[in-house]
């Protein structure tokens, strides 16, 4: 024998002895091929591949693990080998002379690995699987050589050999497990981390949480940490790194850009802004190339293990045509066939498992850029850019990112495969292969079609768009609606756009079928020669193909419609718009934007260190947008600007945080306890903490919900002073205070001598009391700084300055900035604020004390604790959808599939007897008339079914968004109080979004599959009734897996959807209060911020997409037990079974594994989408307000005919169980009569107004106007039939005569004459567009005094029996007020006026005036006679200084 080995004929004989290994009932290897090529081939991979190995460790340091027992015994068995080995070399030297060296070479790379903190190595994993495989031949030889001569034969040789294969197979044991982690400081680690190669290749690291979701609702706590490659900081660190690279890379191209021509440096411009967003893909696939590469490299592999499946089905059908061939060869190939179809299904959930967690990090990266982009883009961007747009931004259009990650390699790949399949086809067909190739070209084109009309969905993302930043604003204005009775009018616009957006949605439901490519290739080949016969072989391998051929055909119109989508996506686009501008600049002439016209022109200030500078000015002319040049949120056309040192900015209207009262004021510093005392003295919030029930760890809702107005400026302002900062730009701080309030603020906080008596402060204000104690006073018109000097030196000069002095001056002699608007940050402000007068804020009174901040954030980061019942989907979510979309429709649908299905089942039978067909002649009789039959059956399957319920699914999802957008518009003012914008907008967009697109596609999907796995399943008992046997306990292990995997899945679905909307919530908040965060410097603690937020969703996003490659894994290797069956029962009973129905069972076989895991995949999704349908449903239950109308109403129709208004022992609470906010009014007031109402913050006179518009309904007692009960009224009746002008002038985007006029109903004559009398109409015609103009989001492109003049304007076109004044004159100049003032009392002359007010001298002429103090009225008459009787009135007055 050795002699042969060492002869070269002898060694070729020895290789290729084809009649020892293949051409014998009984195969084996000769024994030379065993004693050399199975002991050489792991060793040669050991030697080869180590040093590239060490090579690779040498860069890998992960921490040092310290001696564990698994190395030790991996050491001691490698070093038990080697000895082994040693040995065998001494007494047998005839063979395995090269065994020494490998153990030894595998101790070093343990201990090497060890040292590098590698915990599971697959190089080792490799090599002692190849040994063990390539021991099992002399295994068998060695077996059977005991079996023939006997154990004592050769003893000492048996006993070495099992001895050594013992040792090797422990040691392939031992390498299926992972060494323990270095220690770690994470409290929950990934166990990914910690999990050996083959754990991680079948996904069984993840089984814990399985079981975990399976017996007990999972909770955050229970979710693993992020690992740090997938963190947001190291996420977005690397991707600044390479971002400025980038950058830097464009810039240092176009520095020389300086010696060109305008018009050159202009196509420069326009192509930066263009190669932005290149730059942003560029610099994602520098980041995320690399590992998704190891992705696409598993993709090519999973291929390559798809295309051998259909060869060796070829092998396997050939076998059982051939009566003669030995037995053995069936088994083979039958676990061959399995073995490829496990292979590849690995691969192919390594592939989808590093595009998720691509897609993921690329999630995380993008939103991070987006957040830090939305902090530092200029003031133009910010107006062209809405919170809206950048909330869908953060949630739409990443989710495209990801798509387009997981299905990118789909573009390249699937020509390759659909190339790949018809190569082979042609094969097996010849020529008739081109009849395939000719459908799949003609398929193509419309493919192109689909995608193209799949790229138009873009046109409902901007419907949707419009949909969601329409919801936003009026989600911001609610109190505005309900007071105006507007909302049927914007529910119309909502509608509308619903409307389209689902229009879209219906022409983008395509469909076609695949059948016909099989029906023309056999057609073809049959037709062309009578001599073409159609076999088992030929049928059957062309049907595995084409089934190939089908998932690269349906993959890719949606992979060139998602890489079109992120093509065009508004991610890019938007980088490319929003360009940073690091200026922080004054001096000169400034613009909102790069092309608008200045707004600030000529500007020329030096302010000195440590002095007071007052600006004022009338409404518009631009005081506010100074303060903004000079912290740099304009953009500068010219001049030069220097601000030295810190700056502390306080807006005109208070922008505070869903947090404690405490945290609003620290703001991210340090507490120190006596500064932090004597800040809330000077701030006057001192009795404000009494009144709030857990002092200042009370927590303040959503923009402040539970401060009045003055308190929150207070708070804004208290916000500044502790900072220390050295410049503080105060913005009208003092106008939402009461008067009393505003002179104490002045003394203790901004005058001479108050805490910031050494700081630069720069005043906006409206208050003439404070002019004479600052240094220098502004004086602003138009833009541009008219004069300048202190209050004297402006008083001498006799210009506009000092007529307007003299002509206030008489009655504001000590009028002490009383403008008395609460301020609200507009952009999504007015949603939860209730009105200055609270007594107890209403925000969760009943958990007064939140002071440990981690329960805190829990509660804010998600929806109730009722909202997120931990249970599985309840049935009746089901019951819910299928009813809505009706009956009528749903029994069709089912008709439909089943009889496609009987129709495909029927169609793969009568290929089956084809092939049988016996062959006659070299022909097979009546072709054509099987050809007929055939191609029947393939059209009968193409049915409209898809088509018919995507159409249900629309039905269903547009009576669900009508439901939801009914239910929140009726929904009382407490409930938008109580519940976070980001919910809300969730709802909108999110849910509505599942409900749109992914509800349908589920059912669709899973509906297809289901009835594919009938048809599979009885076409396998057809053939082979025995795997009966094995099908059952199979559908019964497949439930069980399948419940353990559903129950974990939406768990993880409702914790993502939980922790999505704080994202949103904190993006709403950040863009509202960007320009405090930038001149407080307070940017690197909000992105902490975010990134925490957006890390805590990954947490449950990462373990959920990992759940559906467990799934998958394990479903498919079930899957492959069948197809097991199937070969092995067919090669049992290949004497009984033709080869047709043998190919015909096998080839379905084939495609179970696929089957079982799409419809769990499926089912899945509608489970976790279906919880969109419970969210959406919630809504429905919450409470309502009266009905808006009530019919048959006895209602006169000019009621109210004269306006009396009567109080009956009225009394109010904003819930019940917290104090009484009104107590026991009694009141009545006559027709026509002029009443001012009084009092401190929280005395309760908004309250009063809140009641008479029912906003808040009655706790006991009565209002009738004129004679009728108003509690009896519809809502909108009431509303609609007296007017008030609020606190907070919100004006929603749109046309400006859609803010005055929503419903249409006034004349442009009426429109212009009512702009007239609110003193707008010049500004008006002096706009481009005219009534036409387009208002921002929030009005944010007028001034606040025009949008209160715009308020003013809607109550003169109204023109009721009944005005209500909420402070309404609060943020203009008092010369305008004036005008407003006799604008109301000569327009609304003959109505009866309620006036609730700051500045007195407003209501002295009024017939009566009401103090209120803590809900009661403690004086009532005429304003002379309340000051004769020197009570609270007259104290009020002299503070003012009117007596």
């Amino acid at each position: 024998e050795r002699s042969l080995c060492n002869d070269t004929n002898g060694l070729t004989l020895c290789f290729q002895d084809w009649n020892v290994t293949w051409y014998t009932p009984h195969p084996d290897l000769t024994q030379c091929f065993q004693h050399t090529v199975l002991v050489w081939f792991p060793c040669f991979y050991l030697w080869v591949c180590a040093p590239f190995y060490c090579l690779y460790l040498r860069f890998y340091d992960n921490g040092h693990i310290s001696i564990s027992s698994l190395c030790c015994a991996k050491t001691g068995l490698c070093l038990c080998l080697a000895f082994f080995g040693f040995l065998e070399m001494v007494y047998l030297l005839h063979t395995a002379r090269n065994t020494l060296c490998p153990q030894i070479l595998a101790v070093l790379v343990i201990h090497l690995e060890r040292l590098k903190g590698f915990r599971s190595s697959i190089f080792l994993f490799l090599f002692w699987t190849l040994a063990v495989i390539c021991s099992l031949v002399p295994l068998r030889a060695n077996i059977q050589a005991i079996i023939d001569e006997g154990f004592s034969a050769d003893a000492m040789r048996f006993v070495a050999f099992f001895t050594f294969f013992s040792l090797q197979l422990a040691q392939l044991i031992l390498s299926c497990f992972a060494d323990q982690r270095p220690a770690t400081l994470k409290p929950n680690p990934c166990p990914v981390e910690d999990a050996s190669f083959l754990s991680k290749v079948l996904f069984w690291w993840y089984g814990r949480l399985v079981v975990k979701g399976y017996r007990s609702p999972l909770k955050a706590e229970d979710l693993w940490s992020l690992r740090e490659e997938d963190t947001s900081e190291k996420i977005i660190c690397d991707l600044e790194k390479e971002w400025a690279k980038q950058e830097g890379a464009m810039n240092g191209a176009q520095a020389l850009g300086y010696k060109l021509s305008e018009q050159t440096q202009l196509l420069r411009k326009l192509h930066k802004e263009q190669s932005s967003g290149f730059c942003l893909l560029r610099t994602l696939a520098k980041n995320f190339g690399p590992y998704f590469l190891t992705g696409t490299l598993y993709l090519v592999i999973q291929d390559v293990f798809m295309f051998s499946i259909p060869q060796v089905l070829s092998l396997l059908l050939g076998f059982v045509r051939d009566e003669d061939a030995p037995l053995w060869k069936g088994y083979v190939f039958a676990f061959l066939m399995v073995l490829l179809s496990c292979l590849q299904s690995l691969f192919n959930h390594q592939y989808m498992y590093t595009c998720f967690t691509v897609g993921m990090r690329v999630k995380t990266a993008v939103m991070g850029l987006v957040y830090r982009k939305s902090l530092v883009i200029n003031s133009a961007a910010r107006r062209t850019c809405t919170v809206g747009e950048i909330v869908n931004l953060v949630s739409a259009d990443t989710q495209k990112l990801m798509d387009f990650v997981v299905y990118f390699n789909a573009v390249w790949v699937a020509p390759i495969e659909i190339a790949l399949c018809l190569f082979f086809l042609w094969q097996r067909l010849g020529p008739s292969a081109l009849a395939g190739i000719a459908t799949v070209i003609l398929i193509f084109p419309l493919n192109g079609f689909i995608a193209k009309m799949r790229s138009k969905l873009q046109v409902q993302m901007k419907y949707m768009d419009g949909r969601i930043k329409l919801m936003n604003e009026i989600l911001s204005g609610i109190k505005i609606l309900k007071f105006y009775a507007w909302e049927n009018a914007f529910r119309e616009r909502v509608l509308g756009y619903r409307e389209k957006e689902l229009n879209a949605l219906k022409k983008s439901q395509i469909l076609y079928s695949i059948s016909i490519i099989a029906f023309a290739m056999f057609g073809v080949y049959v037709l062309i020669d009578e001599k073409h016969v159609l076999d088992a072989e030929k049928v059957f391998v062309s049907m595995a193909l084409i089934n190939i051929l089908k998932a690269p055909l349906s993959q890719l119109p949606f992979a060139m419609s998602t890489t079109m989508q992120v093509s065009g996506s508004t991610v890019i686009q938007t980088f490319e718009r929003l360009y940073v501008d690091g200026v922080v600049i004054d001096n000169g002439t400034f613009s909102w934007s790069k092309d608008s016209t200045p707004c600030l022109r000529r500007i020329d200030v030096k302010v000195q260190r440590g002095s007071l500078v007052a600006v004022v000015g009338h409404v518009g002319s631009g005081k506010s947008s100074l303060l903004s040049a000079m912290l740099g949120e304009m953009e500068k056309k010219s001049g030069h600007v220097t601000v030295s040192g810190s700056v502390a900015y306080v807006p005109q209207q208070a922008w505070i945080q869903n947090a404690t009262l405490k945290d609003n004021i620290l703001f991210g510093c340090e507490r120190k306890d006596s500064w932090y005392q004597k800040v809330l003295e000077a701030c006057a919030l001192l009795p404000d903490l009494e009144i709030l029930p857990a002092r200042d760890a009370t927590e303040i809702g959503e923009k402040g919900l539970n401060l009045s107005g003055g308190q929150k400026q207070r708070v804004s302002l208290a916000r500044a002073v502790y900072r220390k900062a050295d410049i503080y730009l105060l913005d009208d701080p003092l106008s939402a205070v009461d008067a009393h309030v505003g002179q104490h603020i002045f003394e203790k906080v901004i005058g001479p001598n108050g805490v910031l008596k050494n700081k630069t402060r720069i005043l906006v204000t409206h208050g003439l009391s404070f002019l004479p104690q600052a240094d220098l006073i502004l004086v602003m018109e138009d833009g541009e700084i008219t004069e300048m000097g202190s209050y004297a030196e402006l008083l001498s000069r006799k210009n506009t300055f000092a007529d307007f002095v003299k002509a206030f001056s008489p009655s504001f002699e000590n009028e002490n900035a009383n403008d008395v608007e609460e301020h609200i940050f507009t952009f999504l402000s007015i949603l939860f604020n209730e009105v200055e007068t609270w007594e107890v804020p209403v925000y969760k009174p009943w958990r007064p004390y939140l002071t440990q901040n981690r329960s805190r954030t829990r509660r804010k980061l998600g929806d109730s604790p009722r909202l997120t019942k931990l249970i599985q989907v309840k049935l009746e979510m089901y019951v819910d959808y299928f009813r809505t979309i009706g009956l009528a429709f749903i029994i069709p649908i089912i008709f439909l599939y089943a009889f496609q299905q009987a129709a495909s089942l029927t169609y793969n039978y009568w290929l089956s007897l084809w092939a049988d067909d016996p062959v006659v002649n070299g022909t097979q009789v009546n072709t054509d008339l099987k050809l007929g039959v055939f191609g029947a059956l393939g059209f009968a399957q193409v049915f409209g079914t898809t088509v018919a319920i995507s159409l249900g699914g629309i039905i269903a999802s547009r009576h669900l968004h009508l439901d939801l957008v009914n239910n929140v518009l009726h929904s009382p003012m407490s409930f938008f109080e109580s519940t976070p914008s980001g919910n809300l907008l969730n709802r909108f967009s999110k849910e509505i979004d599942a409900i749109d697109c992914m509800i349908p596609d589920g059912l669709k999907m899973m509906l297809g599959y289901v009835f594919k796995l009938l048809e599979v399943c009885i076409i396998v008992l057809m053939a082979t009734p025995f795997a009966g046997v094995i099908v059952l306990p199979l559908t019964l292990l497949y439930a069980f897996i399948q419940s353990f995997y559903v129950a974990t899945s939406c768990q993880l679905r409702r914790l993502e959807s939980v922790s999505r909307s704080p994202i949103y919530t904190h993006f709403n908040e950040t863009v509202q209060g960007v320009s405090v965060i930038r001149a407080f410097g307070e940017q690197s603690r909000f992105i902490l911020l975010a990134n925490s937020r957006v890390d805590h969703n990954q947490t449950s996003y990462f373990p959920r997409f990992v759940a559906t490659r467990w799934l998958a894994v394990n479903l498919e290797f079930l899957g492959n037990l069948l197809v097991l069956a199937a070969a092995i029962l067919s090669v049992m009973g290949r004497s009984t079974l033709s080869p047709g129905i043998v190919g015909l069972a096998v080839s379905h076989s084939l495609q179970v594994t696929g089957i079982l895991s799409w419809i769990v995949r499926a089912w899945t999704d509608v489970e976790n989408n279906i919880v969109s349908v419970e969210r959406v449903k919630e809504y429905a239950e919450t409470t309502k307000e009266a009905p808006w109308t009530i019919e048959d109403s006895p209602l006169p129709s000019d009621w109210p005919r004269s306006g009396s208004i009567g109080f009956q022992e009225y009394g109010l609470q904003y819930r019940r169980g917290l104090d009484w906010a009104l107590k026991e009014i009694s009141l009545s007031v006559n027709e026509r009569e002029k009443v001012g109402i009084v009092g401190r913050t929280g005395a309760g006179k908004s309250s009063l107004a809140l009641g008479i518009f029912r906003i808040l309904e009655a706790a006991k007692g009565k209002i009738f106007i004129d004679g009728i009960n108003i509690a009896e009224v519809g809502l909108h009746e009431l509303r609609s039939r007296i007017t008030i002008i609020p606190q907070d002038p919100v004006l929603f985007s749109g046309s400006l005569r859609m803010n005055l006029d929503p419903f249409d109903g006034y004349t442009d004559e009426e429109v212009w004459r009512a702009l007239e009398l609110a003193h707008l109409k010049n500004f008006v015609s002096g706009l481009p567009d005219k009534l036409n103009h387009e208002c921002s989001e929030g009005g944010e492109n007028l001034s606040l005094g025009q949008r209160q003049l715009v308020c003013l304007a809607r109550a003169l076109l109204r023109k009721t029996k009944i005005l209500v004044l909420d402070e309404a004159t609060a943020a203009v100049d008092l010369e305008t007020d004036n005008l407003i003032q006799s604008t109301i009392r000569t327009q609304f002359e003959d109505c009866t006026v309620l006036t609730i007010a700051h500045r007195l001298n407003t209501i002295m002429d009024y017939t009566r005036v009401i103090v209120m103090d803590r809900g009661h009225i403690t004086e009532m008459d005429s304003p002379s006679n309340l000051i004769s009787q020197r009570g609270q009135f007259y104290r009020m007055c002299r503070e003012a200084g009117l007596v």
